[in-house]
């Protein structure tokens, strides 16, 4: 087995004819830890350079969107170190696969004293027996995994195979990256399209890595797509018009079921919560935009107008439950209105937790400290021999007194003196916090 062996090529070594027909992504992948784009926000203080240049590996997951370079970072750290490099197929390899790939690492590190570098795209779609599988040999270093996923390690690796790997995050490459990205692509005459004379200005390459929204892969097939278009009418120049006719609208990268997905909901919640409509209304967008589930954004929607609304302004919480109502009858594209109204009127409302902080204290001390029995005079009197155990006896009707209230207990002696509620100065719940003072 050699480096590459198991995909039956190098990737480091393509022919002439290869490069000239592979797709403008694949020909323009860096080979060089040095020309990896985004190197210097994930480098982590250096650890790739260093963990290369002493040909030291260790385990790691490297997670972050489409296009960000997780395969091309895989392949230029087996590339640069002397580790045997085989890929497993995270949907079909089995476990049988996986044992074969361990003993033949075994016999590697055995009579070459070769690491062997285990390479899984989309490791998360691994399933806990095959997870499993590879657990030991991570752990004593039989194999070097270096894992791939666009989906949160976090929420979708095995516990037990995260603990004993790295995580690395790769980000969306920034606008100014796609556009040096580009330039090279245009310019270069063998791997790139430098030979077809094609020219995009600047505006042009800031609207193409606009439309990308951080992935080189998309940006670099964009602009492939646009050589093949003009090179028909004979065109050397394009226009940000015409290059938005030709690849279509920007592609809002959103996981309905992945890291994104709560990433941009917590970000709509916090921004209702910290009073930005504008901001909120973006995210809505978003999620909107992404085909989300509207019933899942009317129920945020509703338990931000009870959590972090209240009763500062009452009203937060009928509007955000007519809207979600609205959002069952009407469905989308129209529901989006009411949803917008809801948000907008959360975001702008006085706020306050003070009742969702005090149910938190109940809850806390019916866990933590003895709450005792219902007072007698609170208990149920209604049927036959209550009131011979003397059950609502002495119990005062607030209605029956000046202002409809008398003073009385009614926490539990356990708890007697304790003080949950604590309204805020905001909104209606000053009010409420006048009215209790008062009382």
């Amino acid at each position: 087995m050699r480096p590459w062996g198991v995909m039956g090529m190098d990737l480091f070594e393509l022919s002439n004819n290869t490069r000239q027909t592979a797709p403008l992504a694949d020909r323009m992948r860096p080979r060089r830890l040095e020309d990896f784009a985004g190197l210097n926000a994930l480098a982590d203080g250096g650890f790739l350079r260093k963990m290369i240049a002493a040909d030291n590996l260790i385990s790691m997951i490297l997670f972050g969107p489409p296009g960000t370079g997780k395969t091309t970072l895989a392949n230029i750290i087996a590339g640069e170190t002397k580790a045997e490099f085989v890929k497993l197929n995270a949907v079909s390899s089995g476990v049988a696969e996986i044992r074969k790939v361990v003993e033949e690492a075994k016999n590697q590190l055995k009579y070459y004293r070769r690491r062997t570098l285990v390479f899984i795209d989309e490791v998360h779609r691994f399933n806990k027996g095959q997870q499993d599988a590879l657990l030991p040999f991570v752990e004593d270093g039989t194999i070097i995994l270096i894992g791939a996923t666009t989906e949160n390690p976090y929420f979708e690796v095995n516990p037990a195979l995260l603990s004993r790997t790295r995580v690395v995050r790769l980000r969306p490459l920034a606008q100014s990256e796609l556009v040096a990205l580009l330039q090279r692509a245009l310019t270069d005459p063998e791997k790139g399209l430098g030979a077809k004379g094609l020219v995009l200005d600047d505006a042009a390459l800031a609207t193409v890595a606009e439309l990308a929204g951080g992935d080189a892969r998309r940006a670099l097939n964009m602009v492939e797509q646009v050589a093949m278009m003009v090179e028909e009418s004979g065109a050397k120049t394009v226009t940000p018009a015409e290059l938005r006719e030709i690849v279509g609208e920007r592609i809002v990268a959103y996981d309905k079921k992945g890291d994104n997905h709560y990433d941009v909901a917590s970000a709509f919640i916090k921004s209702m919560r910290g009073s930005d409509p504008d901001a909120a209304l973006h995210y809505l967008a978003r999620m909107l935009a992404a085909g989300e589930d509207v019933k899942f954004v009317a129920r945020r929607i509703v338990i931000c107008a009870a959590e972090d609304v209240g009763n500062a302004d009452p009203n937060a919480l009928v509007v955000a439950t007519a809207a979600a109502q609205a959002v069952q009858f009407i469905g989308m594209p129209e529901a989006q209105i009411p949803l917008a109204q809801a948000v907008t009127y959360i975001a702008a409302a006085p706020k306050s937790n003070a009742a969702c902080v005090a149910i938190g204290k109940a809850l806390a001390d019916l866990r933590d400290r003895p709450v005792g029995q219902v007072p007698v005079h609170l208990r149920d009197s209604h049927y036959k021999g209550a009131q011979t155990w003397g059950h609502g006896r002495d119990y005062k009707y607030p209605h029956d007194y000046p202002g409809g209230y008398v003073p009385q207990q009614y926490l539990p002696d356990e708890l007697k003196g304790a003080k949950y509620y604590q309204p805020a100065d905001r909104g209606f719940e000053a009010e409420i916090a006048r009215r209790l003072a008062g009382k």
